[in-house]
């Protein structure tokens, strides 16, 4: 049951403008964007987090984030790309701003039904559904999770860098939400979720964290009597995978 950090890339010009970036190539992070995550990246150093793994969007806003969360916090791990968590691809929506989009009849699908979705292609830019981008981030997260606990164990932490609406869909798919509420999920710039997957459910563990101690995300050392764990729970025994009943320890 490794952890992993789900950060938003810091500020953009086109985040500042409100340009929809998608896929654009040179779309860096501006100098509020950098000092964003410069504090993201001290937070998570001075918590003390131990980051086994950092994977990224290959998008250079993403890219730029994970390089300054790795310098403060994860002591020179090598980011790697996947494309699995890269940014929504909106097709011919991409460099577009928001205030034209907002005039379009797709845009109130994109708000009321995001399921049903589909980004237009273009010239430049080819679209996808809005079903197949949570479907390749949610891969992406069950595969590496199962990567990172097979390479550095159960209590690893690892860090994904993403986009605000990839890091949406995952978190409602951690909420047991349908991709159609997923517009009620806030992700801000340079904020940390973080998600706990077990083979019974993930667990959401925060949301939008802008500025919260994260030091609670590490493990404590198992007691003496947990260290050695049966294959199989008995019937007094709470499997890895089962929430607290009636709050838990508090």
């Amino acid at each position: 049951m490794p952890t992993v950090l789900l950060v938003r890339h810091g500020r953009t010009a086109a985040n500042s403008s409100g340009v929809l970036a998608g896929w654009t190539p040179g779309i860096g992070l501006d100098d509020h964007g950098r000092a964003q995550v410069e504090a993201l990246g001290d937070r998570i150093a001075s918590a003390g987090v131990p980051v086994s793994r950092v994977v990224s969007s290959p998008l250079q806003r993403c890219q730029e984030t994970a390089a300054i969360v790795v310098a403060k916090a994860a002591d020179g791990i090598p980011v790697e790309a996947d494309d699995r968590l890269g940014e929504a691809r909106y097709g011919s929506w991409t460099g577009r701003k928001l205030s034209e989009l907002a005039k379009e009849d797709l845009w109130r699908t994109v708000q009321d039904q995001p399921s049903a979705v589909r980004f237009p292609d273009g010239d430049e830019f080819p679209g996808e559904s809005m079903a197949q981008m949570q479907s390749r981030a949610l891969d992406a997260m069950r595969s590496l999770d199962a990567e990172v606990e097979k390479a550095h164990g159960a209590d690893a932490v690892w860090v994904a860098v993403s986009h605000g609406d990839v890091i949406k869909a995952i978190l409602a798919d951690a909420a047991g939400a349908h991709l159609d509420q997923f517009q009620r999920i806030q992700v801000d710039p340079a904020s940390v979720s973080v998600v706990r997957y077990t083979a019974r459910r993930p667990f959401l563990l925060r949301s939008n964290d802008n500025g919260g101690d994260l030091g609670g995300l590490k493990r404590p050392p198992p007691k003496p009597d947990e260290e050695a764990t049966p294959d199989e729970p008995g019937p007094t025994e709470v499997d890895a995978g089962d929430a607290a009943v009636g709050g838990g320890a508090g």
